[in-house]
């Protein structure tokens, strides 16, 4: 039955010459497909039920079923590549071969393939819809021209092959790289498509499904029997489609996860293609994005370190072979980026230093140190509304009055805020924009010392904005101006309910009244234009909901205005896993250093009775603690442990300690490395105390996330106060962790391994019980329990337990207890 399809399409794509009406279709008798959008139709025989599908006018008829008994005839919009098929002895599938093919003939006006994005990655807009571009050509104007969903087409005839509009508003359209139908005949059912692959097959996008040893792929969108972070959403760029393997994270070959238990992932049996590759151009000289496509050739690194020939193993062995990786640059000893690591590097000629980073200048660079994008100076005063999600203008000053860094710029910062990961935010030149659905509109600065700051921008004078409800006494009273006499001088959330009378920054400057333009004028943010806002005499206020807290316009002119420090009320109730300020850390990126005071309010110190401390723990709700089960193998007791949160040192006491004892101790039942305590009365909740968030049951994160490792550093280094520590951890699929060089197959399915496979952390040990949290935009939430291997200067080390594995049994365990 395969070799006959092939050799139907293979025939189909050598001659166009048009016969019978069903040499346009495969026939695959013994074959029913479940589809919803269908039409039924008496025929005859089958020639009748082609026309019927060549005439359907209600969808595009990709297909039909008819049957020999009862003479039925269904049209059916989808085929056997987009449904489930079954067996039936009476039915006779046939397929359009158009509908088949993922490769273009000529310019590609007939290709009907699922491509559905641009040849730089942005995802197509769909035909039928009006934004981001209003389209000229839709399926209503063009019926013939396949234009369903955001597929890739050519309805005009474009010389250059087939596009799409762009969901990139900046964008309209762009072309699709679909490749030339030169030696891909493709087809559905169960015989494997003639389909190679080129360099490591980064590039596949084939439908092979099966491993090497004949092993049924998992779908990608599965997370059954295998739990992994490779999913459409982490890895839009990557075809992640059905089961088909790919090569997501640049391995040797295509690989799949398999559907057997036992075996969690196999590389596939695709062939090399025999045809030469393209030509491409010479590669990039400089640093665009990652540097995966850097073809430079500075070979030292950040510190001065010459690099080691990638085909030598000396000093260091490794695995990055030139023969090995054909396409990616690995000549000499120049700094390359063949992994997706943040930048290029390269392995270096001292033995007491695996690996380093490399200082490759940025393509926005061009003579100048830091990008150079002119600062815009907007011809009259913008505002934004709402959050500032929707804002485009020209604003790049941020409230101190820093330039703003470009967003695709990695210099002086790097970040993932770049217009590919964001296509709908607008990330143009260094504009201030919001595309993380911050508090207001912000940007990277230019100057090294600061990472970020809010943009020199006020909300919109629009009172729909500021509506609320005049049910509360309180509410009343601030709607004519009046102030509430009995309020503490407390904040709750960002402080912008608050009423206090603290009228100094944080800084000691004496605030200017919000009525006053001297010394500093302003047009927003007045009783007049905010008169609900709370804005009397010059009181500390937050009139735009700043996620920082309340502020003021100061007194001082050289500074126009500043954050004030107010303590919060003991009875806030903040967010999971959000801290007060993104603190910028002190040492290198991959040291494990002194973590900044309050920024990880989740980690405890878990102590015996005697107030000796025993292990580390996270708190992720007001009553309730987790942490590893081996903490709690010498007594399984609540009186023989106390809880202490919110200290920085573990000898130190300090102002923001709380003390707790235990009430319940849950082990996770099936025996996994994970308990529970049950504090016995919720914690106070602050800026130093405070729960993470809990992860989606059953999704790791991805493996490029940001992701941090917190212990006391107690048994390391010099430090005799043992404080907290922290340093940027990154996660490492089960696949690497489980290679015989590394932990040789001892992690089991409900963990996973973190660190680096080339290189090391400095001054590194992990705590058992202790937390992986990954950052998700504006919070932390927790992905791992520390468990063994605690020698994170090691590779592959520390283990932890998937704490999205166990998310139901978690909050089960504290609704029902």
């Amino acid at each position: 039955m395969g070799i006959s399809k092939a050799a139907f399409l293979f025939l189909f794509l050598l001659s166009s010459v048009k016969g019978d009406i069903l040499d346009d279709y495969i026939r695959t008798d013994g074959i029913w497909i479940l589809t919803q959008n269908k039409q039924f139709y008496k025929t005859n025989n089958e020639k009748e039920c082609a026309e019927k599908c060549e005439a359907e006018g209600n969808f595009n008829c990709r297909a039909f079923l008819f049957t020999r008994k009862k003479l039925q005839c269904l049209t059916l919009a989808e085929n056997a590549k987009m449904t489930v098929t079954f067996n039936s002895t009476d039915a006779v599938l046939f397929e359009k071969k158009i509908y088949l093919l993922q490769c273009k003939k000529g310019i590609g006006k007939d290709y009907r393939g699922t491509e559905a994005k641009t040849q730089r990655g942005i995802p197509c807009q769909m035909w039928a819809e009006k934004t981001p571009h209003r389209p000229n050509y839709t399926p209503e104007k063009h019926p013939k021209a396949g234009l369903d969903r955001n597929y890739c087409r050519n309805p005009d005839g474009d010389e250059n092959g087939p596009w799409c509009y762009t969901t990139d508003p900046a964008t309209r359209f762009d072309y699709c790289n679909i490749p030339e139908c030169d030696n891909q005949v493709m087809h559905t059912g169960e015989a494997p498509r003639v389909e190679c692959m080129r360099c490591n097959g980064e590039d596949y996008h084939g439908e092979v499904s099966r491993t090497e040893s004949g092993l049924a792929c998992q779908r990608w969108d599965a997370q059954e029997p295998h739990m992994h972070g490779f999913t459409l959403k982490h890895f839009p760029e990557k075809d992640l489609k059905m089961n088909y393997c790919r090569n997501p994270d640049g391995e040797l070959r295509p690989w799949c996860f398999t559907t057997s238990p036992t075996k969690r992932w196999e590389y596939c049996n695709i062939p090399h293609c025999t045809s030469p590759p393209r030509v491409s151009g010479p590669g990039s000289q400089c640093l665009s994005g990652k540097g995966e496509g850097y073809r430079g050739r500075i070979a030292t690194t950040e510190s001065g370190n010459a690099c080691q020939h990638w085909n030598t193993q000396f000093p260091h062995k490794h695995g990055w072979i030139p023969d090995r990786y054909p396409c990616k640059g690995l000549e000499k000893n120049y700094c390359r980026n063949p992994d997706g690591e943040k930048r290029p590097w390269c392995y270096t000629t001292t033995s007491s230093v695996r690996w380093e980073y490399c200082a490759i200048p940025h393509c926005d660079e061009r003579e100048h140190v830091i990008v150079d994008v002119p600062m815009k100076v907007p011809l009259v005063e913008e505002c934004y509304r709402g959050k500032g999600q929707s804002y485009r203008g020209t604003t790049s000053i941020t409230a101190s009055g820093k330039k703003c860094q470009a967003w695709n710029s990695m210099f002086p910062h790097k970040h993932e805020k770049t217009p590919d990961r964001f296509p709908n935010a607008d990330l143009r030149d260094n504009y201030c924009r919001n595309p993380d659905g911050d508090s207001s509109p912000w940007c990277f600065t230019t100057d090294p010392s600061v990472t970020w700051e809010y943009c020199s921008l006020k909300r919109c004078d629009d009172h729909t904005q500021e509506h609320i409800s005049n049910d509360s006494p309180a509410t009343m009273a601030r709607n004519v101006g009046l102030t509430t006499p009995n309020i503490p001088d407390c904040i709750n959330g960002n402080g912008k309910d608050y009423r206090g009378t603290v009228a100094k920054t944080a800084r000691g400057r004496t605030c200017q009244e919000w009525s006053s333009q001297k010394p500093h004028s302003h047009k927003h943010f007045t009783p007049m234009t905010h008169p609900r806002a709370g804005l009397d005499k010059n009181y500390c206020r937050n009139p735009d909901g700043d996620v920082n807290g309340v502020w003021c316009f100061t007194t001082d002119p050289e500074k126009k205005w500043e954050y004030c420090e107010i303590p919060r009320c003991s009875s806030s109730k903040n967010e999971c896993g959000k801290v007060l300020v993104r603190s910028e850390r002190v040492c290198e990126q991959y040291s494990m250093c002194n973590a900044p005071p309050g920024s990880w309010p989740w980690h405890v110190s878990l102590r015996t009775s005697t107030n000796e401390h025993h292990c580390a723990g996270t708190l992720i709700h007001p009553q309730w603690v987790l942490t590893a089960a081996r903490c709690l193998q010498e007594s399984t007791e609540p009186s023989s442990y106390r809880v202490f949160l919110g200290i920085q040192s573990l000898n130190t006491a300090e102002p923001s300690l709380q003390i707790q004892s235990v009430q319940k101790v849950l082990k996770e039942p099936s025996g996994a490395d994970i308990a529970l305590m049950k504090l016995n009365s919720p914690v106070t909740v602050t800026d130093r105390v405070k729960p993470v968030c809990l992860p989606e049951a059953s999704l790791m994160v991805e493996r490029n996330a940001v992701c941090f490792l917190t212990a006391w550093g107690k048994t390391r280094g010099t430090d005799t106060d043992n404080r907290l520590k922290d340093v940027e951890f990154p996660v490492l699929e089960n696949k690497i962790c489980n290679l015989p060089q590394f932990l040789n197959g001892s992690v089991r399915n409900h963990e996973f391994c973190g660190g680096f496979t080339f290189g090391s952390i400095d001054n590194c040990e992990a705590e058992a019980g202790g937390p992986l949290v990954c950052q998700d935009k504006d919070r932390f939430v927790q992905y791992g329990v520390t468990s063994w291997g605690l020698d994170c200067t090691q590779p592959s080390k520390p283990v932890f337990v998937q704490i999205p594995h166990f998310v139901s049994w978690i909050k089960n365990a504290m609704v029902s207890h």
